[in-house]
């Protein structure tokens, strides 16, 4: 038991490798549309599109990485770990290339498309392996859960550290809006919109183009930096697999074993829907502050405050979790986001009560991040039980519930930035049409809040409660000392022969 301890330092090092993905998809989810709109000035119609196609590029390679990972032969720095060094730079360079302006008057499309999934493709080359590596640094339940309440402190503080850095430096520059004119909303809007927009000056842009540069390279510094720690203070430990050969596992074979495993799919399709909930909360906030509430200079500071409340409540439900059920955590936790999100939506803009909210959100916000990734190992521990004899399955399990999860995402925020489109999005307008603010509404409150509702009613179906998960846990060591006194007895009988 000693040997399976995980040291305080390990899994500190371990969580630090979790804050790149969350840096950088709270940047890109929280800000990427309002600067392709505002900001880059694309259409919403090829907005919709660059998100769309570049979150469901990024839910496809999920399962590519995971195939190519389980092909993986094992290194001197282990089967995950090279996966997750060796796409760093290249990461790094595309992410900063997401956020740079091109002085072409055609083609920006293509170039935010382009880099949009090919970064896409790398951060899943770092985070697939990183998410399989929590069924690589030790054999035992606690240690993994608490190893993953590290970690999801830990990348709950990257999404405060994302929404910081690029909210606090885009916020320090003004943003210029153009008032819309009288006669908007006329037949001839967006002719008269275009024409506006012709005649102003655009290099009033440049310090906001500026402004999100200098954030993206602060956050690429950072991206290489938690790569580095994780790879110099994280082992790993190749006894920890139950695979002890250097065959290939089938992973087609694999993948239909794990797609028969019912616990596993009733986990997905429950957090499939609350997950989809938070994403397009997270994807139309910065618009629904702005234009909605009206709060255009204080947007990056309200969602700053639902990551600090996220951050600080993880260790209260990894508590809850221990003491009452992951199953009753999820219940608690992502309903009491619910009277919140209804709450916002139907009070009077009112920057205290927003900010109340914010907080109260931030609590859910926690208990969704921190529960699917503390419940992914038990799935995973309940099919090693009915699998003994195929091992290895680890990246599949953890690859293909972030490919449900990213891809059904980008239908959402696809289909969410074109209705704003159609309602009349105003580019760069101080103002938008009321159609516009009552389809944020629908975006930020009426749409999460029948997803949350539906995912907690399949949630009910998860098969794995604590004495589940208590029974898997003895069976499990009780396989492992039957295999251990195997082979003990295999060398005993070798050294009587010699």
């Amino acid at each position: 038991e000693s040997r399976e301890r995980l040291s305080v330092c390990s899994k500190l090092c371990y969580a630090v490798g979790g804050a790149p993905y969350q840096i950088t998809g709270c940047a890109l989810g929280f800000f990427l549309q309002i600067y392709l709109l505002d900001v880059a000035q694309l259409d919403a119609f090829y907005a919709s599109i660059i998100l769309f196609v570049g979150r469901a590029w990024d839910a496809i390679t999920d399962p590519m990485v995971g195939f190519f990972i389980s092909k993986s032969s094992w290194t001197c720095f282990g089967r995950l770990m090279p996966w997750i060094i060796f796409s760093t730079p290249f990461a790094v360079i595309s992410y900063i290339l997401i956020w740079f302006v091109p002085d072409i008057s055609r083609g920006q499309v293509m170039w935010y498309l382009v880099f949009y999934c090919i970064f896409q493709t790398l951060v899943t080359c770092f985070h697939v392996p990183y998410s399989a590596l929590t069924m690589f640094i030790s054999r035992e339940q606690s240690e993994r859960d608490s190893a993953t309440a590290y970690r999801m402190t830990v990348e709950v503080l990257g999404t405060v550290l994302g929404t910081a850095i690029q909210g606090q430096i885009v916020g320090k520059v003004d943003t210029p809006c153009i008032e819309s004119p009288p006669f908007i909303g006329t037949t001839n809007s967006s002719v008269a919109l275009e024409e506006l927009n012709m005649t102003h000056d655009t290099g009033s842009l440049t310090d906001t183009r500026n402004a999100y540069m200098i954030a993206a390279g602060v956050i690429g510094g950072l991206y290489v930096l938690c790569a580095l720690i994780l790879w110099a203070g994280v082992r790993e430990k190749r006894e920890s697999s139950e695979l002890q050969s250097d065959e290939p596992v089938s992973f087609f074979l694999g993948l239909k074993l794990v797609m028969n495993h019912g616990a596993y799919i009733k986990l997905i399709a429950g957090f499939l829907f609350t997950s989809l909930g938070f994403m397009l909360l997270e994807g139309n906030f910065a618009l629904f502050c702005t234009y909605t509430l009206g709060f255009r200079n204080e947007f990056h500071n309200i969602l700053l405050a639902i990551m600090l409340s996220a951050t600080l409540t993880i260790p209260f439900w990894q508590w809850f979790l221990t003491r009452f059920g992951k199953k009753t955590a999820v219940y608690v936790g992502i309903s009491s986001a619910i009277p919140f999100l209804i709450m916002v939506a139907v009070l009077k803009s009112n920057l205290i009560v927003t900010y109340i909210v914010a907080v109260a959100a931030g609590i859910s916000v926690a208990a969704a991040f921190l529960l699917p990734w503390s419940m992914l190992p038990d799935v995973v521990d309940d099919f090693k039980l009915q699998h003994p004899s195929s091992p290895g399955h680890e990246a599949i399990f953890f690859s293909f519930y972030v490919f449900f999860t990213k891809f059904t995402s980008g239908v959402s925020l696809g289909i969410s930035t074109l209705s704003l489109d159609f309602a009349g999005y105003q580019t760069r307008g101080c103002s938008q049409p009321s159609e516009v603010n009552f389809t944020l509404k629908m975006l930020v409150s009426a749409a999460p809040v029948v997803l949350i509702l539906l995912g907690l009613l399949l949630f009910k179906l998860y098969p794995i409660d604590e004495e589940k998960r208590r029974k898997n846990k003895k069976a499990l060591q009780d396989l492992r000392e039957e295999s251990n006194s195997s082979s003990e007895s295999d060398n005993t009988e070798l050294a009587s022969i010699v």
